[in-house]
């Protein structure tokens, strides 16, 4: 049975869904915001998006989804673990947040049919928040590119990271780019977003972003160029431009993605590898291997994971990386089966940035952006509901009865 058009409301849902996953952690801002305040902002978008989702559902129709499904079953491994208390109360506040967040992605699910409308409201929404970060900029240069985090860009009227704005930044890059390549948007409403979007994306001088959004554009781009004239010169003139900058700017590119670091710690990824070697060597019990500790901050010894494979290990155990590796494969291998197209190049984006996204961020495994990512992706996955056969205009009136043609008797004159 078919959806009918999208309503506004799942496009409201969508942006409460994106301020949920915003998080309450960053630098200073210019307003001082306590913590407790931007707690209570964030959940309660999460709780309107429900209540809105709940709204324009009340018949409770979904599609089915193995990737909704597969993250539904997350939840066992996490309320596992995190029923004995072990990581605190936090840990069962997060479960809760996980159910109401998988919950409204169901109920959204009914709009899902395989069309860009749910890239065109994660645009949307993230360029609005990038929007609020260019704001800060303008406003105080000095609170948005401070000492503290080595004069990378970082929110200043909401508190966020330079990695999360280089996340948000390289996807709506990567998605606009795409709807221009498909012909559905024009070259000046792209350009409006692509431009200040890159040039927030360079103050951030994240790397992950960056190698993120190549190598998911790379393979968008590659999957359409048997198919779109547009997607081989696209994909030629990439190539020659980056061979070019390669060379006219080796160094100054260098000097960018070192970020003035030092060998060794550019070899240990900036102190990770040695928080991974610690988590990985402490000693743990059985149902602790299998479930995790709980759902937590995502660190480990007061230092965070940035690792979403290893944060997932930590908290929901073995069982949890399973049933993650499962609906990211799923995802994976379903886009791979679809004919080439538009859709499913925007998927393939979003499914390879995840993926190359996770060895040095967390998020795979809690209500996070990385989720409404591949959210987003099984939108365009689905396939489309044929429409019925349209039904006969009105009753159609019998025939009227032919009278009999008397013949002429032979031997007679008809008059």
């Amino acid at each position: 049975m078919r959806a009918g058009p999208t309503p506004r409301t799942v496009g409201t849902v969508w942006g409460l869904l994106v301020l949920n996953t915003l998080g309450s952690t960053g630098a200073e801002t210019i307003v001082p915001l306590p913590r407790s305040l931007i707690q209570m902002v964030t959940m309660g978008a999460l709780v309107a998006a429900f209540t809105l989702a709940l709204a324009v559902n009340l018949r409770l129709r979904v599609r089915a989804s193995a990737f909704l499904l597969l993250l539904s079953l997350l939840l066992v491994p996490s309320l596992i673990s995190s029923a004995d208390l072990s990581a605190g109360l936090g840990a069962l506040f997060r479960c809760g947040r996980l159910a109401v967040f998988v919950a409204t992605l169901w109920l959204l699910s009914r709009w899902w049919d395989g069309s860009t409308t749910f890239v065109r409201h994660h645009i949307r929404m993230y360029f609005v928040v990038l929007c609020s970060v260019a704001a800060g900029l303008l406003v105080s240069p000095g609170a948005a590119l401070p000492d503290l985090y080595g004069g990378r860009l970082v929110g200043a009227l909401w508190p966020l990271t330079p990695p999360q704005i280089g996340q948000y930044a390289a996807v709506v890059v990567g998605l606009a780019v795409l709807l221009l390549l498909g012909g559905r948007t024009d070259r000046r409403s792209a350009a409006l977003v692509i431009v200040p979007s890159l040039a927030l994306l360079a103050l951030t001088h994240t790397r992950t972003a960056t190698i993120g959004l190549l190598a998911g554009l790379v393979v968008a781009i590659g999957s359409m160029v048997l198919t779109s004239a547009a997607a081989r010169r696209w994909f030629g003139w990439a190539v020659l431009c980056a061979a070019v900058a390669a060379v006219a700017f080796g160094s100054l590119l260098q000097a960018w993605f070192l970020r003035g670091q030092t060998e060794e710690n550019f070899s240990s990824l900036t102190g990770r590898a040695k928080v991974w070697e610690a988590l990985l060597d402490a000693p743990r019990t059985g149902a602790e291997q299998l479930f995790g500790v709980g759902l937590g901050d995502k660190s480990f010894d007061g230092l965070p994971i940035d690792n979403s494979w290893l944060a997932v290990y930590h908290e929901q155990g073995l069982l949890g990386v399973g049933l993650v590796a499962g609906f990211v494969l799923v995802l994976g291998a379903v886009a791979l089966l679809r004919p080439p197209s538009l859709t499913r190049a925007c998927a393939l984006f979003l499914i390879s940035y995840c993926g190359i996204a996770s060895y040095t961020e967390a998020g795979l495994g809690d209500a996070s952006p990385y989720l409404l990512h591949l959210a987003v992706a099984a939108s365009l996955l689905v396939a489309p509901v044929a429409a019925p056969p349209a039904p006969p205009a009105g009753p159609q009136a019998p025939e009227p009865a032919r009278r009999p043609v008397p013949r002429p008797v032979p031997g007679t004159e008809v008059a």
